[in-house]
C-alpha cells in the first residue's frame, strides 16, 4: 500500500520561512566580517566547493547541523557557542530556514535566513572565497 503524504516539502518550507526572521542579501552583504554575526553556509561540501561560500562562513551542512549546534556532540563546531547573530543560508532559502527554525527549536538564538541565499547574493553581485 501506497504512502499518504499529508503535507509537501514546500508547505514544510513555507511554513518554516513564515517562523524565522528573514534578512535580505543587501542587509546580509553589509555585515560580512562583522564581529557580531556568524555566516551559516547549510549547503553540503560539494555545492560549497562548485560555487565557494560566503567569506567568512561556517561551514554545517544540513545533515551535520543540529550535531554542530550541540556542545555535547563530539562533533560540535565552537562558532556556535558564541554569543553572535547567526545568519543561515542554502542556495536559495529553503533549506536554511528549515535548519534555522530546528537551531531556533534547540535554542541557538537570534537566528536569521538569508532570503534567496547564495543564489541571489551571487545575483546582487556578492563575493564568496
Amino acid at each position: 500500500m501506497p504512502q499518504t503524504i499529508t503535507k509537501s516539502s514546500s508547505e514544510i518550507v513555507k511554513a518554516a520561512m513564515d517562523a524565522v526572521p528573514a534578512i535580505s542579501v543587501d542587509e546580509a552583504m553589509a555585515l560580512v566580517g562583522s564581529p557580531d554575526h556568524v555566516f551559516v553556509d547549510l549547503r553540503d561540501g560539494t555545492e560549497q566547493a562548485k560555487t565557494g561560500t560566503i567569506p567568512g562562513a561556517v561551514a554545517s551542512s544540513r545533515g551535520m547541523m543540529e550535531f554542530h549546534i550541540d556542545p555535547e556532540c563530539p562533533a560540535h563546531k565552537p562558532e556556535f557557542s558564541q554569543d553572535k547573530t547567526f545568519v543561515f543560508y542554502c542556495a536559495v532559502g529553503g533549506r536554511s530556514a528549515l535548519a534555522a527554525l530546528v537551531a531556533m527549536d534547540m535554542g541557538l538564538k537570534p537566528v536569521v535566513n538569508l532570503s534567496g541565499g547564495v543564489n541571489a547574493w551571487k545575483k546582487a553581485g556578492g563575493t564568496l572565497e
